[in-house]
């Protein structure tokens, strides 16, 4: 007699194992989810085929006739417009992946040649490590997609059941070398859009510095020299007539011109002064912290010179931030320590006064804020209400070039 059946495990009906005669009846295999993801990747490794084919073929033309025609005027022209359509394939193939694997990468950054013109678009066209990149993309992808079009093609009759695994598997394979090779540098992209401010601070400030010395020569020096010009003319003409009234006149021109190369040292001082090029940081440092309204004790520990622009920023950062403390600190000392750590200059000026100092907009710590980060540096405040007050700033070391020449001095 049969065994009566009882719901198996799936729910389908088998036999008891311990009936006479009885016999286990087969459960089908689990399902595998072939959901809407699985079937976009599916559709991707299946079209990997044809696209991979397009962009090699591209890719070896463009390298092929560009490289082999360069000796002539039209081969690198040829090469770098092939380069620009690599990166419309690039594209193309983010948007792809973007849609079918549900990869997001970020459009690399517009070519910007430096100037204007054919020459340094077509430099810039030729070392454009992102046309660079998906070039090789397409050229290294050609097995790859040989491989999947087959894998998959092959899977959807004899291998059907793994599919999905295979499926998956296959597409974050794809999803790596998008995100390898398609996908812009995230540190490079940034520090290279990071330059490019910092190169507009250090033009705008390059320009500010230009107007104020242009301003101080027009205000300053040169109208002292005209009234000088005028004075000396005038005891010229009476020299004769009134010795006396011409002496008193030249007396006074020679306050003139006292006065003028006071303010021409000045400006002098201000641009690079003499005594920072002759004895470096230490000296200079001092020589500034005399002329504060207090005492300053400077403690600069260095065992060699950083590099001429290097040297220059950190005398008019401290300079500066002394000249904040003669004006508005209150402060009763002042302390300036310059030190070496790793490859980085670090400054830190410090006082006793009243505090609330602040980077906010239109300040002259802004300004130096904005001066030390178009080279790499940092600039960080410490100032609360009532002091003290704590500025640091950090500077990338570079060593001083000394096969250079001294310029002559005058």
């Amino acid at each position: 007699m049969n065994a009566s059946p009882h719901p198996g495990p799936t729910g389908q009906p088998s036999l008891h194992p311990d009936a006479p005669g009885g016999t286990i009846d087969r459960l089908p295999p689990p399902r595998m989810a072939f959901d809407a993801v699985t079937w976009k990747e599916i559709a991707f490794l299946l079209l990997n085929l044809p696209v991979v084919i397009v962009g090699f073929v591209y890719v070896v033309t463009v390298l092929a006739v560009g490289l082999g025609l360069s000796v002539t005027v039209i081969g690198l022209p040829l090469l770098a417009f092939g380069l620009i359509g690599c990166r419309g394939l690039g594209s193309l193939e983010r948007a792809r992946a973007r849609t079918m694997l549900g990869v997001h990468v970020d459009e690399p950054r517009p070519l910007r040649p430096g100037r204007l013109g054919f020459l340094p678009w077509l430099w810039a066209s030729l070392k454009d490590p992102v046309a660079w990149r998906h070039a090789l993309y397409f050229g290294c992808r050609l097995p790859w997609g040989i491989l999947t079009f087959t894998v998959t093609l092959t899977s959807l009759f004899v291998l059907w059941p793994v599919l999905p695994f295979l499926a998956r598997g296959m597409a974050t394979v794809d999803r790596a070398m998008v995100r390898g090779l398609l996908q812009p540098s995230s540190e490079l992209e940034m520090r290279i859009a990071e330059l490019e401010s910092d190169r507009g601070v250090v033009v705008d400030t390059a320009a500010a510095d230009l107007r104020r010395i242009e301003r101080d020569l027009h205000d300053g020096a040169q109208a002292r020299l005209v009234a000088l010009a005028m004075g000396l003319g005038l005891a010229k003409e009476k020299l004769l007539e009134d010795p006396e009234a011409a002496a008193q006149m030249v007396g006074e021109a020679h306050g003139e011109v006292k006065l003028a190369l006071q303010e021409l040292r000045d400006l002098a001082r201000g641009i690079h002064p003499a005594i920072l090029t002759d004895r470096g940081l230490d000296a200079a440092l001092s020589s500034v912290a005399s002329r504060c309204t207090v005492p300053v004790a400077v403690s600069v520990d260095l065992r060699a010179r950083p590099a001429e622009a290097i040297e220059g920023i950190a005398y008019f950062t401290v300079s500066e931030l002394l000249q904040n403390v003669s004006k508005h600190s209150r402060a009763q000392r002042a302390w300036v320590d310059l030190w070496r750590a790793d490859e980085r200059l670090m400054i830190q000026v410090r006082d006793d006064g009243q505090g609330g100092a602040d980077t906010s907009s239109g300040s002259g710590l802004a300004g130096l804020a904005e001066r030390l980060g178009s080279v790499d540096g940092l600039f960080v405040v410490s100032s609360p209400p009532g002091g003290p007050t704590v500025v640091t700033a950090e500077l990338p070391w570079r060593d001083r070039d000394f096969r250079k020449p001294a310029p002559a001095r005058r």
